[in-house]
């Protein structure tokens, strides 16, 4: 049962929003700037959005007497990261619009539902195979071949949840490694880069992509994007029609991330999806001072029923993210006169923890 369709927003609306990470701080301060308020549920408390928010909510997310009175102060509902329960999303939208749709996030947080929805589509990825038991593994070698990856299908990010299988390496081990769930085994893709792109649909189908960004990763986690992407045009092009095609399959409202291979094989450029976030992502932290609007103000304007705006870049840009004890030197960030700083408000440092992050622009295209 669901809740009907969302209304358009005035400017006085209050926003709900399930999650309460440096992702929700950074939608909270967007909301605002558009006069829209936004009320946080979050279990986790000290969370970076709670600094900047008009109301919080912090309880488990299956707390359904809290999520009954959250959903009573909103006027619509959306998320900071897909890993909330899908039966919580479905709770509220028997409540309140909830969006993006519900079966979007159960889709997504399974990364075999969202490979088949992506063949479903045309749209190439990695070999791959499920392995629901250790007695599976063998045979979905045997079909997607070595080196492999094996993921778990559910909850997984930043490399967690995931372990490599060379030629030599014991299966089982890495069964084990993952936890010993069920899980998708992955062709390792021998790529040139990984790009992404990001995504708006307004409610009305209207669709705008952010130029296409290509990614740097250390140990697994985000750690330099820059924009534009050192691809042909034509890649660029065809990953932005895949972006496009996939937001417009799900009905999607709201921001959606698009993770990419390029791979060059035989003189030619192709590319594999590899991930879907639905949700704003850390690959399109620059369109907030590289672009006419940012993807949290898109996310923000989808969702209200507002117009979506033309994302216009403002140069060449290279967005990095402060890990850990990087957080220390931002002093030395605030000192560069082309560089502006973002901090999350951690209460704690950890290694690998995205602490804040700068993002460059030079104005020349």
């Amino acid at each position: 049962m669901s809740a009907g369709p969302a209304p358009t927003l005035g400017p006085d609306a209050t926003i709900g929003i399930l999650g309460g990470g440096q992702l929700g701080r950074m939608l909270v301060l967007a909301a605002a700037r558009l006069g829209l308020k936004c009320h946080v549920f979050c279990p986790e408390p000290q969370s970076p959005a709670f600094d900047v928010v008009r109301r919080v909510t912090e309880a488990d997310y299956t707390d359904r007497a809290a999520l009954d009175r959250f959903a009573a102060d909103v006027d619509v509902v959306t998320y900071e990261f897909e890993n909330v329960p899908a039966e919580t999303a479905a709770f509220l939208s028997a409540r309140t619009p909830v969006l993006p749709d519900p079966n979007v996030l159960a889709i997504t947080q399974d990364r075999l539902a969202e490979k088949r929805f992506v063949g479903s589509l045309g749209i190439a990825t990695a070999r791959f195979a499920p392995v629901d038991a250790p007695a599976e593994l063998a045979a979905a070698l045997e079909q997607v071949g070595r080196p492999a990856v094996l993921k778990t299908r559910r909850f997984g990010y930043d490399g967690k949840g995931q372990v490599a299988i060379h030629n030599g390496s014991d299966a089982q081990t890495a069964w084990r490694a993952i936890g010993a769930q069920p899980a998708i085994l992955e062709v390792f893709v021998p790529f040139e880069r990984e790009i992404s792109v990001v995504a708006a649909r307004a409610r009305d189908g209207r669709v705008e992509c952010f130029d296409v960004t290509e990614n740097e990763h250390r140990d697994h986690i985000l750690k330099i994007s820059r924009v534009p992407a050192d691809i042909p045009a034509a890649v660029a092009a065809e990953a932005q029609r895949i972006a496009k095609a996939i937001v417009e399959a799900f009905g999607y409202v709201g921001v959606l991330a698009v993770e990419m291979f390029v791979v060059k094989s035989d003189g030619e450029h192709t590319v594999l999806v590899n991930e879907i976030a639905p949700r704003v992502h850390n690959s399109g932290h620059w369109t907030i001072d590289g672009a006419s609007v940012s993807q949290f103000e898109q996310h923000i304007r989808a969702i209200a029923g507002w117009p979506l705006a033309t994302p216009v870049r403002r140069g060449r840009i290279e967005m990095i993210n402060l890990l850990g004890a990087e957080v220390e030197d931002y002093r030395q960030w605030l000192a560069a006169p082309d560089a502006a700083v973002h901090l999350y408000g951690k209460a704690s440092t950890r290694p690998g923890r995205k602490m804040g992050h700068v993002t460059r622009v030079w104005p020349s295209r």
